[in-house]
């Protein structure tokens, strides 16, 4: 097997291991219901696999519901199940509509109905109604993102514009019982922060989201200015949560996966949380300080990283972080870094994210690339996709946020190499 045969055997072993159909079903075990009507409202980029576990694992006892997931990620039609396709990582007017069709049909609820919301990645774009113009939400999404801001501070300015984060969902569905199972994308698992936090108590402060509007000097309009006053829910006594699934897990499963090729694998950290090429220069660091080793390696972190965007390219967080390290093992032997999101989709591209070796830096000045220019254009997809560079797996059904590996391969360890 070559290095990029081990990098798609442990990506694909590391997906199969996170897919949330084992996950609902274990949050579902031995749970009951009361008598009431149990509407289904699963939101996120893996939203249908979730709702499609929880109609196998309660069959009629789920009366209705409501799937809202990226364009894309719908596998089929749900029997009772309204399936919605809308825009990540900005919201759309599919995003509103949609909303707006769970708001509508969880207005009239009975004190003894129930709420099974499903939560994924992907959810504080896909479930909106926002108390701004929609254009002006999307707006502050776009800035957000275009200035490297971290996912936590993202979804606190987001909630303060919404009529369903931060917990207001939940308060909508009084006096029904919201509970919640979450598929966990944000490092630490914070249950009032993934997909906003929709039915959970709200952690963050009004003083917490005016420094982030300071910070990233926010275009805020006085009506802007004055939602950011109002204080979002700090209790809910109708909503339950647990977490199931988390990047945590998708770490240990490639740690196993490169194990069975012969690697010995270490997890640096599953919270890797800093800018996407600052990461990958980091990790061949790491490559050319480890050549000695007698051993083959894979070196694993999970987390979510940033990129700042210098460039109108092509690309996401996953692509700039393998791009950037490819100067730094330009010409090692048995050395490559991959990295990818477990949704499928890096960016806004039809790519997971990428893989560079040893050979990436010379076929792309073969080429005339240069990964400088190419990172300062954020035009990552691209310079990846002309050497075979891209991983694509497509929709996956999951998301659990990032894996990134380092690989350092030994020939001496080809006897033990048996996937």
């Amino acid at each position: 097997m070559s290095l990029r045969e081990d990098c798609d055997y442990i990506v694909g072993k590391a997906i199969i291991a996170v897919q949330p159909d084992a996950a609902v079903y274990r949050a579902l075990q031995g749970k009951t219901f009361p008598g009431g009507r149990v509407m289904l409202v699963a939101v996120g980029k893996a939203a249908w696999s979730m709702a499609n576990a929880a109609k196998q694992a309660m069959g009629a006892r789920i009366d209705s519901g409501f799937v809202i997931t990226k364009y894309g990620h719908s596998m089929g039609p749900l029997e009772g199940i309204t399936i919605f396709e809308a825009g990540h990582p900005v919201p759309d007017s599919a995003s509103f509509a949609a909303t707006e069709a769970v708001l509508e049909a969880t207005a009239a609820l009975s004190p003894g109905d129930t709420v099974l919301l499903l939560i994924s990645g992907g959810g504080s774009a896909l479930f909106e109604s926002p108390l701004i113009k929609p254009e002006q939400s999307s707006r502050i999404t776009e800035h957000l993102l275009a200035c490297g801001a971290g996912i936590v501070e993202m979804n606190t300015i987001r909630k303060r514009f919404s009529k369903v984060k931060g917990g207001r969902f939940a308060r909508h569905c009084e006096p029904a019982s919201v509970f919640s199972i979450v598929l966990s994308d944000i490092i630490g698992d914070p249950l009032d922060m993934i997909a906003s936090g929709p039915a959970y108590p709200d952690s963050s402060t009004v003083e917490d989201a005016t420094r982030i509007a300071d910070k990233y000097r926010l275009p805020l309009t006085d009506e802007m200015r004055q939602l950011l006053e109002l204080e979002t829910p700090k209790q809910l006594s109708n909503a339950t949560a647990v977490v199931t699934g988390s990047v945590r897990e998708l770490c240990l499963a490639a740690a196993n996966a490169a194990r069975e090729l012969g690697y010995q694998p270490t997890i640096l950290t599953d919270s890797l949380d800093c800018v996407a090429r600052e990461a990958g220069a980091f990790l061949s660091a790491i490559a050319r300080f480890r050549q000695g080793t007698e051993h083959s390696l894979a070196l694993i972190a999970g987390g979510e990283t940033v990129v700042h965007l210098t460039g109108k390219g092509l690309g996401g967080r996953n692509q700039e972080l393998a791009l950037a390290a490819a100067p730094g093992i330009a010409g090692l032997a048995g050395t490559a870094v991959f990295s990818l999101g477990s949704d499928g989709t890096d960016g806004p591209t039809d790519a997971a994210g990428g893989y560079v070796d040893g050979g990436t830096l010379a076929a792309l000045s073969a080429k005339g690339i240069s990964v400088f220019e190419t990172l300062r254009a954020n035009d990552a997809y691209h310079a990846l996709e002309s050497c075979d560079g891209l991983i694509k797996t497509g929709p996956t059904g999951t998301n659990v946020n990032d894996v990134t590996v380092l690989l350092i391969r030994r020939e001496g360890d080809a006897a033990e190499r048996k996937p």
